[in-house]
C-alpha cells in the first residue's frame, strides 16, 4: 500500500509539459565550457600517459567514443570503445550510449558515500580541437552516466588531426592523434601479481636459480 499525496492536476500538467520540452530541445542537455570548468573535474595528472593508453588499446577512427574508468591512483580498471551513431547530437542519447557500457565493463559504485573511482571519455572527431555543441552533449552525458553509475565525473578529451584536448583545463598535444599509430602502451594498470613464495615450486625455483 502506498501512501502520499496524490499531486494537483495543473502541476501534473506543468511537470509533463517541462520535460516535454526538455525532450524536445537537445540543446538544454549540453554544458558549456564555463560549466564544465566550474563543475570541480579533477585534473588528471598524466594526461598523455591516460591518452596514449586509450589511443593504443582502442586505436579510434573518426566518431568513437572511449570510456575509462581509473582508479584513485590513476591506474586503468576498465575501458569501453563504440562508435557514435549518425544522429543530432543530444546528450540524454549519449548518457544511454556511455552508461550501457559502463555496466557492461565494471560494477556500479553506487553503495559508496562518496565515488573513488573517476570516468573519462576520450572522443575522437573530425575538425579542430575547439568546442562544438557535440563536445557539450558529450560533457553533458558523461556527467550524469557517472552520477547515474556512482563514479566520479573525469574529464573530458578530444582527440581530432591537430593531436589531443582536455576541454576545460588547456592542456593538450600534438600526438597521439586522430591520424597517428598507436604508441607503446602507456595507461597505468594494476601490477601483475606478485608470484608466490614459500613451498615446494619455490625451492625448486631456488635450486634452479644457484645452479
Amino acid at each position: 500500500m502506498t501512501f502520499g499525496f496524490a499531486p494537483s492536476s495543473a502541476a501534473s500538467m506543468s511537470t509533463s509539459a517541462d520535460l516535454s520540452a526538455a525532450s524536445a530541445n537537445p540543446l538544454a542537455r549540453m554544458l558549456e565550457p564555463a560549466e564544465w570548468a566550474a563543475a570541480g573535474i579533477p585534473l588528471l595528472r598524466n594526461p598523455r600517459e591516460v591518452v596514449s593508453g586509450l589511443h593504443s588499446r582502442h586505436r579510434p577512427g573518426p566518431a568513437t567514443a572511449i570510456v575509462a574508468v581509473l582508479d584513485a591512483d590513476e591506474r586503468l580498471r576498465a575501458s569501453a570503445s563504440f562508435t557514435r551513431r549518425p544522429a543530432p547530437a543530444d546528450g540524454w542519447m549519449f548518457r544511454n550510449a556511455l552508461l550501457a557500457q559502463l555496466r557492461r565493463v565494471i560494477p556500479h559504485d553506487l553503495r559508496r558515500r562518496t565515488p573513488v573511482r573517476t570516468a573519462v571519455l576520450l572522443y575522437c572527431r573530425e575538425g579542430d580541437a575547439r568546442w562544438t555543441e557535440e563536445d557539450g552533449a558529450w560533457m553533458w552525458g558523461l556527467r550524469d552516466a557517472c552520477t547515474l553509475h556512482g563514479l566520479r565525473c573525469g574529464a573530458y578529451i578530444t582527440l581530432t588531426r591537430d593531436g589531443w584536448q582536455v576541454l576545460g583545463e588547456g592542456r593538450g598535444g600534438r600526438r597521439p592523434n586522430a591520424d597517428s599509430s598507436p604508441e607503446p602502451f602507456a595507461t597505468s594498470e594494476s601490477p601483475l601479481p606478485l608470484p608466490r613464495t614459500g613451498g615446494a615450486a619455490s625451492e625448486v625455483l631456488r635450486r634452479a636459480a644457484a645452479r
